[in-house]
């Protein structure tokens, strides 16, 4: 049986020393590249499939923006409304969502990986039904559809409504002034999810995904830093050593693989 996911705030740490940079992006829907740029320490990458037409694509200078330097963005529109710096309160693309699933055979019982929800509908619409949401589906022996983006202590899963300034506050980040170089209104913290309790040497399905609700107004999006998705645990903010398929994101603007230190003990939750 999977063990409840658990997830940790993480501060952007060495974002004070950072210069103000752009969160860079490269649109790329190749689900393979996608997928690869994720795979980190303990597991082995089957297959990946995309399932949509909305733009997504890596991203790269993110510490600044989002606490993440590197990875892959999923968004519910267009990459266009990552932006440099927020200057419009209602950037909308074309698509209402996107889920790109991973398919791997782990050879742990733990699972982790880091990301950030970020999204334009803040924070004119907190407590309506324009509720986007990002979802983390882990299928496979022992678990059956757990969604493990979930607030840390019990505050329900990832959604405009469940994390804003007044629930779960602390886990938010306002970006209504423009304090973050990101066009989203509001993102949360870096999140760490968690799961223990699979079977090592078993296949597993992992699903990212990042959907609007109401309408298909105002985008939304995930950050998921590249290199994470594996058995150990990445700190936010840093950059995971290169692995052997690097060179295959050159022009990609992301370079994910693992950091090579074995932490096994999950973060405290806040």
């Amino acid at each position: 049986m999977i063990t409840k996911i658990r997830l940790a705030a993480g501060a952007a740490l060495m974002s004070f020393a950072m210069p103000a940079m752009a969160v860079d992006t490269v649109l790329n829907n190749n689900a393979t590249q996608l997928g690869t740029a994720l795979a980190g320490t303990g597991i082995t990458l089957n297959s990946t499939t995309l399932s949509t037409s909305t733009q997504n694509g890596t991203f790269s200078n993110g510490l600044a923006g989002v606490g993440i330097n590197q990875g892959v963005v999923l968004t519910t529109g267009n990459l266009s409304c990552v932006g440099s710096a927020n200057t419009t309160s209602s950037c909308t693309g074309g698509g209402t969502g996107s889920n790109l699933t991973m398919n791997f055979t782990t050879s742990s019982d733990s699972l982790f990986f880091n990301y950030v929800f970020a999204s334009e509908e803040y924070n004119e619409y907190v407590g309506s039904s324009f509720n986007d949401f990002f979802q983390l589906i882990l299928n496979g022996p022992g678990a059956n559809n757990i969604n493990l983006a979930q607030v840390p202590g019990g505050g329900g899963p990832v959604t405009i409504n469940n994390v804003n300034l007044g629930s779960n506050a602390t886990y938010f980040r306002n970006n209504a002034s423009g304090a973050f170089p990101i066009e989203y209104d509001g993102l949360t913290t870096v999140l760490t999810a968690s799961a223990t309790g699979l079977t090592a040497g078993a296949n597993y399905s992992l699903s990212f995904i990042i959907g609007d609700a109401g309408d298909s107004s105002l985008d939304s999006a995930v950050f998921i830093q590249g290199g994470t998705v594996g058995t150990v645990i990445t700190p936010p903010g840093a950059v995971p050593e290169p692995g052997t398929w690097a060179m295959m994101l050159i022009g990609f603007g992301a370079i994910g693989a693992s950091m090579r230190r074995r932490r096994r003990i999950i973060p405290a939750l806040a």
